[in-house]
This record gives structure tokens, C-alpha cells and sequence, in this order.
């Protein structure tokens, strides 16, 4: 003979509370509407759990027979909900496995990364030549004074440079000399001499301005001028210096350089260096060709300006140059619009980018 299940023993009352929420456990198809009715039936004002606090109520020997019933029916409907939990749980998984797919012979999505400006680039590769011919880098300011923009740089009273047309003056105050943006980094040039005793060897990348906006002018462009102060220093090791610059820069040892007298107020003699070229798409081969393209210009450093910086211009002497580093990236580059540069344009800097895990050096070639 079987004997009988605690429910078979159960009052009738417990029974068929039982059997009622047994089948709502059943029918429960999500986690939610399952965890709602084990509240309503074994929360602290669930069914179970009211009836349970009525125990101190009976006699000794209903209590005897109620409280296992109900200890018994909690336990099984305890039992009932977490199986039935589950296996609404392992539905789910079954489920997100069967649409949730992933083919793994696709290729992986590409990462999308970030690329060098041009103008970043070839100051690195400026830096990296000119470091391997023992120049430090120096830094200024942007906002300049009179002094050091163009008093100590030899510019006279009535140079153009000094005029609201070319270059950004910034509003004064009452008594007070307007500032300039630099047009030029050559202050840089004017502080270093003053703060430091020769030999000085720098070269100063940054930023500059002047009143200027067309395809090869832009109010905003980077400029890196180069400076050697010592007692010896004469214009061959000049022409030496930016012959070598050249050929590495461009990369390539058939550098053919001529050097034409001009005039820069912070220089005497001044020249402009020229290089032989041919135009390749829109890039420029340099060392070849029957062209010739004005680089850079260049020359002795002014008696007047070394005096300027408290140094005997019969003594020290030395030699300065100074290039745009935008005309530079467009011409090794081949890039025929400076305006771009300085547009909000991902696709450009996409195509015109470099990687910045692949830094410039010597070793392995600057590009």
C-alpha cells in the first residue's frame, strides 16, 4: 500500500490553495509574472504566510496537525518556483542562442583610428633632422610685445610688418604698447639669446599669423626658424646646414641649392635658398628637373640683433633661417590647397594622415 503525500494528508483547505497556485506556477511564462505570484503566496501578506500567523491562535492540537502542513506546503511551492524558474531560464538561453548567432569566419570590424596632421608630422621629421645635427627645440609664446617681434629683431619704425594690414594687433590699454600675435617665430630666437649664454644651437617650430587668406596663405600657419650663435660660425656652415636639411628632408642626396642675395632687416646678408626641381603629379621631386623653387630664407644674424640681446657682435656671430612648415608638408606631400589644413574635414586628414605609431626617424626613412 502507498503511503500518502504530505498534501494527501493536508486539511482540504491547504489542498486545494495548493493545487490552485501549483497550476499558476505552471502557467507562469516569464520571470516576472513568476516572481508576482510567489509574493502573493509566500510574501509577508501572502496566502501561505497569513495562515501560517494564525497558528498561535489554535489549540495545541491543531497546531500539531496545521503547522506541519504548512511548513510542508511552503516547502513544496518553494520547490515548484525555482524549477519552474529554471526552466523559463533556460528557455531564454535557448532562445538568444538560436537568433543571437555570431559568424566567426567574418572578418572583424575595422577599429577606427585617429592620424597625424600632415603639419604634425613633418614637425617631427624637422625636429628629427635638425636634433641628429645637434639642435635643441625652443618654445615662445604666441602673444608677443614690440620688443621682441620687431624692436630687437632690427625691423625700423616704418617697416610694413608694423603695420594693422599685416599683422594682428591686440587692443591696449590707456598708456599701455598693443601686443601682437608673432608674426614670426624669430622672438623666440631674441629670448633664447637673452636667457642663455653660447653657443646656442635651437631650432623654434610653432605657430604665427598675419593678415593673410588664399590658396597658399592662411591667417594661422606654423613656421620653424633655426638659429646658430658661437664665436666661429661663418656662411659656408649656413649653406652646409640647409644643403644637408634638404637631402633629408626630401630624401634624396641629388641636391642642387643655389643661394640668391636678398634683404631681411634681422639679417645681413640675406639670401633665399632655391632647389632644382620637377613637378611629379602634385607633389615636387627635388634634385632633378630644370625648375627652380624658392625654400626657405636664410642668413648671417644682424650685428644689431646680437647687440640687442646683450652680446658683442664682435665676438659672437651666427647664422638664422626660417620656413613655412605648411609649404613644406604641401610640397613633399602634394597636397595643392593650404586652406584645407585648417578645415573640420575627417575625410582629408583620412586621406592626408600619418600613423602615429610610425614615428619619424633617421633609421627607417622620416615618412
Amino acid at each position: 500500500m502507498t503511503a500518502p503525500s504530505s498534501s494527501d494528508t493536508a486539511p482540504a483547505g491547504l489542498a486545494a490553495l495548493e493545487a490552485r497556485i501549483s497550476q499558476e506556477i505552471d502557467a507562469a511564462n516569464d520571470l516576472k509574472t513568476l516572481d508576482d505570484i510567489r509574493v502573493s503566496a509566500l510574501g509577508k501578506k501572502g496566502e501561505v504566510s497569513l495562515k501560517m500567523r494564525e497558528l498561535g491562535k489554535m489549540s495545541p492540537e491543531e497546531r500539531q496537525v496545521m503547522g506541519p502542513a504548512l511548513n510542508g506546503l511552503k516547502d513544496r511551492l518553494n520547490t515548484a518556483i525555482e524549477a519552474r524558474k529554471t526552466a523559463l531560464e533556460d528557455a531564454a538561453l535557448d532562445a538568444a542562442l538560436a537568433t543571437e548567432r555570431v559568424d566567426i569566419s567574418m572578418p572583424a570590424a575595422r577599429e577606427a583610428k585617429g592620424s597625424l596632421h600632415p603639419v604634425a608630422q613633418v614637425m617631427e621629421e624637422l625636429a628629427v633632422i635638425f636634433a641628429d645635427m645637434g639642435f635643441a627645440v625652443a618654445e615662445g609664446p604666441d602673444v608677443e610685445d614690440d620688443f621682441h617681434n620687431f624692436t630687437a629683431l632690427n625691423f625700423p619704425p616704418d617697416h610694413p610688418a608694423r603695420d594693422t594690414h599685416d599683422t594682428f594687433f591686440m587692443k591696449a590699454g590707456e598708456g599701455e604698447t598693443p601686443k601682437v600675435l608673432r608674426t614670426h617665430t624669430s622672438p623666440v630666437q631674441i629670448r633664447t639669446m637673452m636667457s642663455e649664454k653660447p653657443p646656442l644651437r635651437i631650432i623654434a617650430p610653432g605657430r604665427v599669423y598675419r593678415c593673410d587668406w588664399d590658396q597658399t596663405h592662411t591667417p594661422m600657419f606654423h613656421q620653424v626658424e633655426g638659429l646658430v650663435i658661437d664665436k666661429e660660425t661663418h656662411m659656408g656652415h649656413l649653406k652646409g646646414c640647409l644643403i644637408d636639411f634638404i637631402a633629408a628632408f626630401f630624401e634624396t642626396d641629388a641636391v642642387e641649392a643655389r643661394f640668391r642675395p636678398h634683404h631681411f632687416p634681422f639679417t645681413e646678408p640675406s639670401a633665399e635658398m632655391d632647389v632644382r626641381y620637377e613637378r611629379v603629379g602634385d607633389a615636387v621631386k627635388v634634385g632633378s628637373g630644370d625648375k627652380w623653387m624658392e625654400i626657405l630664407g636664410c642668413g648671417m644674424v644682424h650685428p644689431n640683433v646680437i647687440r640687442s640681446c646683450g652680446l658683442d657682435p664682435d665676438e659672437y656671430q651666427g647664422f638664422a633661417f626660417g620656413m613655412g612648415v605648411d609649404r613644406l608638408a604641401m610640397l613633399k606631400y602634394g597636397m595643392p590647397d593650404l586652406r584645407p589644413f585648417f578645415e573640420p574635414d575627417s575625410r582629408w586628414l583620412a586621406h592626408y594622415g600619418f600613423s602615429p605609431l610610425l614615428q619619424a626617424n633617421l633609421a627607417t626613412g622620416l615618412s
